[in-house]
Order: structure tokens, then sequence, then C-alpha cells
């Protein structure tokens, strides 16, 4: 893919096959973006195993933590793919060449600092998102074996945004899979114990995704360095934008993150079963989020690639293309949800938290389809380098919605999930709408008008 994507526009397989073109190049993106969510519901699973709610409850409020200190550098990886589709669709190979470098290196610095700063305030973070007692206790010893993966979270990321802004995506599917299935292995030893290793509990889970994600990162830089090439002469790789682009997607995924804290923390403040109840249906969430996000990233690729050539329209019918691909499959998430709501709920929820599961997982499941398309549009936005609109919309969306979730909080209504999730909804259709209208007709100075 990598040879057809860097020569002659007209070499490109999406402009004689676009269907089977995006389809091909999502499902690889599909598999290597479920794989995380997987494992997440595997250490679910096996610290639902444990006595009491607690154990699940302090997954939930650790998992929420770290991902929200990692997700604060998304740009990481979105940035790096966008520029790198850029330089690669106009030819310019050496660019693309400093920017995954260069991404990597600052990657590899910021995951070092994160991993110092944050150490010593475990039990505050644990606390902000409404941990108590032995679920705070938990948390932390889940969170601080976790922080020593920080550097190699960062590392890869990066290197999945520099193969993927090339076309390559069957190297991070291999690297995620692989990945993956080292860490449920390390969960089955080290949460129950094994002769050789006494039980950890959730600390074994932490550890578990700790010791995969280092293999992981080694793995990326290796493949990066083959399929693209890394250097040090990173001069001229565009510093300052990469880091506009960072700073409008801090913004963004500031504003994700404080939205599903707050989601998280007023659950957890309802108690322990429905924070556990929360925590399943939130892995869920995140499940199906990513599944929606395979077209998305493909897009961005494509997106990338035919505006650094510098063919407006082939870039809008990518994006086409991906809204329907990805409205169809929110459609086929809908039905699979509804059906599997009791295997979910075996697999997932401890027996005490099942009353509080089942209504709060119907209003995510009907959801999803008009959902998909705020995943969609933001895959399609970040290819096109439209990141500051998007920042203004994800901030107006969780203004909106994070008004609804503290109205949860104070009026106490009987069906607590079923609120905080029809929020997150919301949420999500405020997204789509103005996604959708930035392309079609494309308001404002939109990238991609025609």
């Amino acid at each position: 893919m990598r040879d057809q994507a860097v020569g002659p526009l007209k070499q490109h397989p999406f402009l004689g096959k676009p269907n089977r073109t995006l389809v091909g190049m999502a499902v690889p993106v599909l598999f290597s973006l479920v794989a995380e969510p997987l494992t997440g519901l595997a250490d679910t699973a096996f610290v639902a195993r444990l006595p009491g709610s607690e154990p699940v409850a302090a997954l939930g409020v650790g998992t929420v933590a770290f991902t929200s200190i990692f997700w604060a550098f998304t740009f990481l990886g979105i940035g790096t793919q966008t520029e790198v589709a850029h330089a690669e669709g106009g030819n310019d190979h050496e660019r693309a060449v400093k920017l995954v470098s260069l991404a990597c290196f600052l990657a590899g610095c910021i995951g070092v600092a994160i991993m110092f700063a944050s150490i010593g305030f475990l039990a505050p973070i644990a606390g902000l998102f409404g941990a108590e007692g032995q679920v705070n206790d938990l948390a932390c010893d889940y969170m601080y074996y976790r922080l020593l993966g920080a550097p190699a979270v960062l590392v890869t990321l990066a290197c999945f945004g520099g193969l993927r802004g090339v076309q390559d995506m069957r190297t991070p599917l291999y690297v995620a899979v692989g990945v993956n299935v080292v860490n449920v292995f390390l969960d089955w030893a080290l949460i129950f114990g094994n002769p050789l290793v006494a039980p950890m509990g959730v600390a074994g889970a932490a550890i578990a995704s700790t010791i995969s994600q280092w293999i992981g990162a080694v793995w990326c830089l290796e493949a990066v360095r083959r399929s693209l090439g890394l250097t040090w002469r990173m001069r001229g790789a565009g510093l300052a934008r990469l880091m506009r682009v960072g700073g409008d997607l801090f913004v963004r995924t500031g504003a994700v993150l404080v939205f599903l804290a707050l989601c998280t923390r007023v659950a957890n403040r309802f108690g322990s079963d429905q924070g556990a109840a929360f925590q399943a249906i939130r892995q869920f969430f995140i499940f199906s989020a990513l599944f929606l996000d395979a077209f998305a990233i493909t897009g961005q690729s494509l997106v990338g690639w035919f505006l650094g050539a510098g063919d407006r329209a082939n870039a809008r019918r990518v994006a086409s293309a991906v809204c329907w691909w990805s409205f169809g499959t929110g459609v086929a998430l809908c039905v699979l949800m509804l059906l599997g709501s009791d295997v979910v709920a075996w697999l997932l929820v401890p027996p005490s938290a099942h009353a509080v599961f089942g209504p709060g997982w119907i209003v995510v499941a009907l959801s999803q389809p008009i959902g998909s398309l705020s995943f969609a549009t933001d895959g399609i936005h970040w290819g096109a380098g439209d990141f500051g609109y998007l920042r203004n919309v994800m901030l107006a969306a969780s203004i909106v919605a994070g008004a609804c979730v503290l109205a949860v909080e104070l009026y106490h209504p009987p069906q607590v999930l079923v609120f905080i999730w029809l929020a997150t909804a919301l949420w999500t259709f405020i997204r789509a709408g103005f996604g959708l209208v930035r392309i079609w007709p494309g308001v404002g100075r939109a990238p991609l008008n025609p």
C-alpha cells in the first residue's frame, strides 16, 4: 500500500475501487483498535472474579485516571498521522521521516515526565473520580504500576500515527494483537497468582499491562525504522505546526476527559454497585467507539493524503464513504448490543449490580447509529487538519452534556445510569451534527469546501 500511496495520484487504489480500498484498509485498523478494549474487558472479567465489587470499581477509577493522563497527548498519534499523510501525499518523504522521529522523541520525553510528576499524587487523583476507602487504595496500586509504562504507551502512540500516515495499517494490527495476547496471559498469571508468584489482585492487572506495553514500544520503533525510517536530524520537521495541533487537541481532549471523569465521579458517588455497572458499560462504550474509529482513522489517512496531493474532490469522496460505512456499522453494533445484554452482564458485572446495569446498557445501544457519525466526522476533520473546529465543537458539546450530568447528581433520579448515558448520547449527537455541517454544505472556512 505504501508504494502505491507515495506514487502518482492516478495510481492510488481508492480512485478505482473506493469502497474496497476503504474497507480493506479499515479492517486491520479495526482489529488493532479492538485489541485494546478487549484487553480492558479481559482485565475487568478477571478482576470481577475477586471478592466484592470494590476491585472492579477500583479498576474503573484507575483505568479512567490513567487514560485521562495519556489521552491529553493524543496529538502524538493523531497529529503525526495527519502530517505524515500530507507529506507523503505531496511526495515529501524526507519530511515524513523527520516528523515521525520528532514525534517519537517527544513521546519518550513526555512519558518520563508524566511518570515522575504523577506518582506522588495518586490518592488525590483517585479521589477526584469519587474513589474512597478501599476503592481508593486499590486504584492507587493500579495507577502506580501502570505509570511505569508511560513512556512506552506514548512512543507506541506516535509510531502508530506514523505508520498509519503512510497507510501501513497492518503493522499496528500485528503489534496490538501481540501485545494484548501477552497482557491477557500475564493477567491470568499475576492477578490470581501461580506457584512462582503470589496473587497480586488489581495490581497484577497493572503490572501485566506495563510489561506488555514495553514489549510493544520496542516492536513499534523497529517497525517504523524499517518501513518509514528514523533520524536524529529533525530540523525542519515542523515542530511549531505539530505543537499547534497539540494545543488544539490538548484542549479538545481535556474537554473529553473532564466530561468522562464527571460521569465516572457521579456514578461512583451513588455507590459501588453503580460504579461497577458504569465501569462495565463504559468498557463496552470505549469498545464500540474504537470499533467505529476504524473507518475514521482510515478516512483520516486518505483525506490527508489526497489533500496533500492537492485533490480536494477525492478527499470529499472519502468523507462520504466514511460516513456511510460508519453509520451502517453503528446500526449493526446497536443490534448486537441489544441481543447480547445478558451475556455482558454475566461476564462483566457483579451480581449485586445487575439491576442497575440493564437500563443504562439499552440507552448506549440505541445511541450507536447517530453517535457513529461523530467518530466518522472526527476522523475526516483530523485528516483535513481542521483541529481548531473540532476543539470548539467538543467544548460546546461537553459544556451542554456536562451540565446534564451535574443535574443528575443534584436531583438524584431513580435510574442514575440511564440519565448519565442519556447525557453521553447528547454529547455524541452534538458532535455528529456539527461535524456533518462542516462538510455538507461546508460552513465556515472548512478545508473540504468544494
